[in-house]
């Protein structure tokens, strides 16, 4: 599945959901779907700057795909992480690095979040997308 097609299907998984609450409910329960990190990938360097809660994130690179794995010790920005993970997770660092995230606002997300947690979302995309380059620029050292 592309990542246009995975952003789609969150837009019509969103649009189920008529007020915030219920979508806040949605994003704790995909929150909870998240496989727990191992204790080292609660590290220094996997935690994002910019987010108020703790968030980190560990990126993996197999067969020319990124796997991200993620953690936040609040419920909501947890969601959050595992909503952008499964968006990109899997995909090409190309592929990664120049998808435009349009469900984010599709689904109206931006906009509900406080001006703290949209920081911190931004920090979060910021993230994924250096992953992105960093494996991009490793793999044509390479090639």
């Amino acid at each position: 599945m592309t990542i246009q097609e995975k952003q789609d299907e969150i837009i019509e998984e969103f649009s189920i959901y008529e007020d915030w609450m219920d979508k806040y409910s949605y994003l704790i329960e995909l929150g909870k779907e998240l496989k727990p990190l191992n204790p080292s990938q609660h590290s220094k360097e996997n935690l994002i700057e910019g987010c108020v809660s703790r968030v980190w994130l560990d990126a993996e690179m197999k067969e020319g795909k990124i796997f991200f794995s993620a953690d936040s010790d609040a419920i909501i920005t947890k969601g959050i992480i595992a909503l952008l993970i499964k968006v990109v997770s899997g995909h090409t660092p190309a592929e990664i690095k120049d998808a435009d995230l349009y469900f984010i606002d599709k689904i109206g997300l931006r906009e509900n979040l406080s001006p703290t947690r949209a920081n911190g979302l931004l920090a979060m995309i910021k993230r994924i997308r250096l992953y992105a380059l960093a494996y991009d620029a490793k793999s044509k050292q390479r090639g």
